[in-house]
């Protein structure tokens, strides 16, 4: 018999986030990002009563979380998971490969139509060239998507078509900025839950988890990632025995409060705005949320 499903005692009716007021450090504008979740984010590794040796972000995608993490020194490691090999190049190239000619390769693009055609029908003979190419088509391409399927900007913003997103010179510093700081990073090209699994006894360890967005009835992810479809009972189940603290976003879903009710944690709602400026719900997840109050 299914557990009954109860509301949150109340929802977190904080101000919504302005985004352009956050530190923007990723060079990837990356779909269901969680720029809007920094300020929760600094606000849950506050409350722990221990620095974290290990944060881990298990689908890292853009990485704002563990980005911010980094270059503010809120932990003493980030560990940067993610399966799709596109995104993978990005983090390897900044953080273990040569980052100055990544950074030199994109402010020095002559972005048009047919150079963009030519470098996206190439095949990538090193791990800058690689990155290069997933960047450009994360610039590109409508709402940063880089799913099969996924087309370019038409219109774009004031008519500037596919130059719309395409900001060399800040790409640029950003890549410069984060370099620098590769000694605390490890990127891992794997699965999320095998890395969670890895470190549930780790008591200094702490996760941020976003899962694609497939668990509940919208399954908006499965349009936006190449790697959508995800066991979450297995990962709800894995979170609840994370001997650190954890905390896991998710779509505004019974489906989704009732594997949190089943798997005995927490869920809070926030406020947050999508990439269209509309306000939305998102659910918090974790296993004391006291921190939100």
């Amino acid at each position: 018999m299914s557990p009954v499903r109860q509301a949150p005692l109340f929802d977190v009716e904080l101000a919504v986030v302005n985004v352009a007021t956050v530190r923007q450090l990723s060079p990837l504008r990356y779909p269901g990002g969680k720029t809007w979740f920094v300020p929760y984010l600094k606000r849950w590794l506050a409350s722990l009563p221990f620095r974290p040796a290990e944060f881990i972000e298990s689908f890292a995608g853009g990485a704002s979380a563990g980005l911010t993490v980094l270059y503010e020194n809120l932990a003493d490691r980030v560990i940067l998971v993610e399966k799709d090999r596109d995104v993978v190049a990005v983090w390897k190239a900044i953080f273990e490969g040569d980052a100055a000619a990544l950074a030199q390769r994109i402010s020095s693009f002559e972005l048009t139509l047919d150079n963009v055609r030519t470098v996206l029908s190439g095949e990538p003979d090193t791990v800058e060239e690689h990155a290069f190419q997933t960047i450009l088509r994360n610039r590109i391409n409508r709402g940063g998507i880089l799913a099969p399927g996924a087309g370019m900007i038409k219109e774009g913003e004031n008519g500037r078509g596919i130059r719309s997103r395409w900001y060399p010179q800040t790409l640029k510093h950003r890549i410069l900025r984060l370099a620098p700081l590769r000694e605390r990073v490890r990127v891992v090209e794997g699965d999320g839950l095998l890395e969670l699994e890895r470190r549930l006894g780790h008591s200094r360890a702490v996760a941020f988890i976003d899962p694609p967005y497939t668990a509940g009835q919208k399954r908006a992810g499965s349009r936006l990632y190449v790697h959508s479809e995800l066991d979450h009972p297995h990962l709800f189940h894995l979170a609840s025995r994370f001997t650190g603290d954890f905390v896991m976003t998710y779509d505004d879903d019974s489906l989704v409060e009732d594997l949190a009710l089943r798997s005995g944690l927490k869920t809070r709602r926030v406020l947050m705005k999508n990439t269209h400026h509309s306000v939305m719900r998102e659910l918090i997840v974790g296993r004391n949320l006291d921190w939100l109050d």
